[in-house]
């Protein structure tokens, strides 16, 4: 991935060179792997203590783990309590320290203006603070989400930082989802809401999806074929709805995410005159919801 610097007319180089001395390092809740890392200065060469060692956490558990050394409580407090509020407090483990370093003027503030919501756009990266120098990079939905990311950082600083863009368009959830369920019907048993075998392999198949992209929103609407009485058609397009949301929620999928509706026959994708096409309209649609 190439490298992206922002112009000077945005940014201009620092005046001296920074050492790192403290690092904050996170996970997205969403289990995209964000992290942060803010870095100061020593207050004299000879006192600088070695830069800190980044972790991070079992994506499995998908915390937001927060470590290395800041300079007061009153930083550390302010860090940990921001990330709180976008990844809510549940999720965010605090292993922050407070140690005697000194950072450029107003560098708490500016870490602050950094912890915004935008961040939560970005999977599989990390954005890094070093004195004056700020690095951004992981995967974004769209080109412009890209662009605004970036953009927005180097507009909310002061002309002495440098905002590196190692940022990458990255496949969006909806496309992902797509490819992987690839025209394929969940199966069930005839007129039933028992999954086959099948459908509990292609579902499977969806989970490994579903987790690659961090668990988005999900609408699971289910659609039934024209043949028979249509309420019985919506009631059964319901029921198969919620018995995918139930084996997507004991395979550890969290269950508040996922919305199941039943359609009925109301949304054929083919014609109900041929056996091909009911077989088609017998489907679990997957909807990526924002």
């Amino acid at each position: 991935m190439a490298s992206e610097f922002l112009p000077p007319s945005a940014v201009h180089p620092p005046a001296r060179d920074f050492t790192p001395v403290r690092r904050l390092v996170g996970q997205t809740a969403f289990g995209v792997g964000l992290a942060f890392s803010p870095q100061g200065i020593a207050q004299t060469p000879a006192a600088a203590p070695p830069p800190a060692t980044a972790s991070v956490a079992n994506a499995g558990d998908k915390p937001v783990i927060v470590s290395g050394t800041v300079g007061d409580e009153a930083t550390r407090a302010a860090i940990v309590g921001r990330l709180r509020e976008l990844y809510g407090a549940a999720r965010v483990v605090d292993n922050l320290a407070v140690a005697p370093v000194l950072t450029p003027p107003n560098w708490s503030s500016n870490v602050g203006k950094l912890l915004t919501p935008a961040l939560k756009d970005v999977s599989g990266g990390a954005l890094d603070i070093n004195g004056t120098n700020v690095s951004i990079r992981g995967d974004v939905s769209s080109e412009l989400k890209r662009q605004e990311l970036v953009s927005n950082i180097a507009t909310s600083l002061n002309p002495t930082y440098v905002v590196r863009n190692g940022l990458r368009v990255g496949a969006a959830p909806q496309s992902v989802l797509d490819q992987t369920l690839a025209n394929r019907t969940i199966e069930f048993e005839p007129s039933s809401a028992t999954l086959t075998g099948n459908g509990r392999t292609i579902l499977d198949q969806m989970i490994g999806a579903l987790r690659s992209v961090g668990t988005p929103k999900l609408s699971l609407i289910g659609h039934t074929d024209a043949s028979g009485i249509p309420e019985k058609n919506l009631v059964l397009s319901q029921a198969r709805a919620d018995a995918v949301k139930q084996y997507l929620v004991s395979q550890g999928i969290d269950g508040t995410l996922i919305r199941s509706q039943g359609l009925g026959a109301a949304q054929p994708i083919a014609s109900n005159a041929t056996p091909e096409g009911r077989a088609r309209n017998r489907r679990i649609e997957f909807r990526v919801e924002p």
